[in-house]
């Protein structure tokens, strides 16, 4: 049955033009007249053929937004210990009341990302089976870029502060664990707007879609031969924190 509307979706364009070509031949039709019908439908079928390929390739770069999408409400959001917000949660256990007010600042934010992302989760799934690609697509891949451009804030955000106050290496390997994955998947989405563009217009350009930069190791102090406690160039300065 999917061949045979494979074939129907595809092939009726020669398939016609060989039914016409034998009727033709058989009850010699004038040749003139035989030619100029048959160009015309070939003309159509390839046109139909065209814009159902370009069809094809828009459904394939809507669910591959939606797959993406989808990936980053599950490994960056919510619960996940993966996410930047249970990552700045963790600054809860070190002793800097201000730094408390910037976290808890990121807790509210939090929640707002939630609801907005399993909104557009939601809203993608819908939309998808409406098989309207050219119209909801150029729509979620904006939404799409949003979302991570101002999750990537959050990341800029905790980076600099780790920069500036002395956080426990858990947090720090933690936070690595999540430069990895996170980076992977930017990467993903870079690739997915760059075969986009061939197929559809967008004013989104891959470079845009920024990597999230590690954190370096703490290394101890070193003791000099007078005793002396020499910093490491790494040490941070905890007598700050961003705000």
């Amino acid at each position: 049955m999917y061949i045979l509307r494979t074939i129907v979706d595809w092939g009726w364009s020669p398939i016609l033009i060989t039914v016409l070509a034998v009727v033709g031949y058989i009850y010699e039709w004038p040749i003139g007249a035989l030619v100029s019908v048959l160009g015309v439908i070939l003309i159509v079928g390839l046109v139909v053929a065209v814009v159902g390929a370009k069809e094809k390739a828009l459904e394939h770069s809507l669910q591959r937004l939606r797959q993406l999408a989808g990936y980053f409400n599950r490994r960056f959001m919510g619960n996940s210990s993966l996410s930047i917000f249970a990552i700045i949660n963790s600054l809860f256990n070190i002793d800097n009341p201000k730094l408390w007010d910037w976290a808890r600042a990121c807790d509210m934010s939090q929640r707002i990302f939630n609801t907005w992302c399993s909104s557009f989760i939601g809203r993608v799934e819908s939309d998808t089976r409406t098989r309207r690609f050219d119209v909801y697509l150029h729509t979620y891949l904006n939404e799409l870029w949003l979302v991570i451009s101002h999750y990537y804030e959050f990341v800029e955000q905790f980076h600099e502060v780790a920069e500036k106050v002395e956080i426990p290496r858990e947090t720090i390997d933690q936070y690595n664990r999540f430069v990895v994955e996170y980076n992977a998947f930017a990467q993903d989405f870079r690739d997915s707007i760059s075969e986009l563009k061939k197929v559809a217009k967008t004013e989104i350009e891959p470079p845009s879609v920024k990597f999230a930069k590690e954190l370096a190791e703490v290394k101890s102090p070193q003791v000099t031969q007078e005793g002396e406690v020499k910093p490491s160039q790494t040490t941070r300065d905890n007598r700050g924190y961003y705000m």
